[in-house]
């Protein structure tokens, strides 16, 4: 048997001295998890499938690639596991959120066995993009299963189903006296960590703060955590309220920080994403570095840099992706002889 349990629960163990969750698995991760349940050793059974069902990231993930390619496979009968039945496969990928799940459950429309479990995920499935004309064609084609589905989504299902909104909410208040800006939130010097939301959540307010009633556990270190625990524990939701909230920079992980241990889905089972990498920026921005010089630059996330051209300093260049554009508006871009 591979050293995966033992890894893993050594990991958790480590992380839950910390006060955080373990790291969603890796697509290695999930390989060795799917041999163990092809072949699970005795009374492991439970654990292999909480962590199949909700430590594996949704979506394009690598490891929700190999999640769904073997669920897939289950669900099709190509593979046959005594712990997963082609229903709960099928089951099991209507819960990916979209990616490479949502081809095999539109494939299992036509599977009278399992058409109605593979409708019931579409329903719930909102990022299908061109998949969605796949759909559409299969209800042309008289599948009534393809039909429920469209009809759902005309429905709004997705979003009537749920819980309405609670006419009275009761919260607890986490006062922040004075002004909070985003590098209290979200500190620059743990940039490291923000891939990893809930290691990065430990450095909160990690500074001691005059008036306030709470202090950090390690000063400069590690924020009240302990403290918002206990406020958690009166059994309502955390509100965080300060005289001045979100001066500074619009980060992100600024949000995330706060509504990572204080929102409802902080209690939640499933892993809502693997820790946003940003390995791909960086290294492309160091290749444009590496490269060229430009008098005038707005950096931004693309894979091609300003051309060696000459060009007249009233010229823009639009970048062209469309999520990120910029201009590179310079007399002119010549090779750097090192990043910079």
């Amino acid at each position: 048997m591979s050293n995966f349990l033992s890894d893993y629960r050594a990991h958790a163990a480590e992380r839950a001295a910390l006060g955080i969750p373990p790291l969603p698995l890796d697509a290695k991760q999930v390989d060795a998890l799917i041999d163990l349940i092809k072949n699970p050793p005795a009374g492991e059974d439970a654990f292999l499938l909480d962590l199949l069902t909700h430590r594996v990231p949704p979506g394009v993930d690598d490891a929700a690639k190999v999640k769904a390619s073997f669920l897939a496979a289950v669900a099709h009968g190509e593979v046959k596991v005594g712990l997963i039945s082609k229903a709960k496969a099928t089951e099991l990928l209507g819960t990916m959120v979209g990616g490479y799940n949502v081809h095999p459950l539109i494939e299992l429309l036509d599977d009278a066995e399992v058409a109605g479990v593979a409708a019931e995920g579409l329903k719930k499935t909102l990022l299908m993009f061109d998949y969605f004309n796949d759909v559409a064609q299969k209800a042309k084609a008289g599948n009534a299963k393809a039909k429920e589905v469209l009809q759902s989504w005309a429905d709004a299902e997705w979003f009537t189903s749920r819980p309405e909104v609670e006419k009275k909410i009761t919260v607890t208040v986490f006062k922040v006296p004075g002004e909070t800006n985003t590098d209290d939130l979200s500190p620059a010097p743990d940039a490291w960590s923000r891939p990893d939301i809930p290691l990065h959540y430990l450095a909160m307010l990690k500074n001691t703060r005059a008036d306030a009633a709470f202090k950090p556990e390690e000063d400069g270190k590690r924020g009240p955590i302990q403290f918002i625990e206990d406020l958690k524990k009166k059994g309502h939701l955390v509100a965080y309220v300060g005289d001045v909230v979100g001066t500074g920079s619009s980060r992100k992980s600024a949000r995330t920080s706060p509504s990572c241990r204080t929102s409802a889905s902080a209690a939640s089972p499933w892993v809502a994403r693997s820790p946003r990498s940003s390995s791909t920026r960086k290294k492309t921005r160091a290749r444009c570095r590496s490269r060229w010089t430009c008098p005038s630059w707005r950096w931004v996330t693309s894979s091609t840099c300003c051309p060696t051209t000459a060009r007249s300093s009233r010229t823009a260049r639009p970048w062209p992706s469309s999520s990120s554009r910029a201009t590179c508006c310079s007399t002119k871009c010549a090779p750097a002889a090192a990043s910079t």
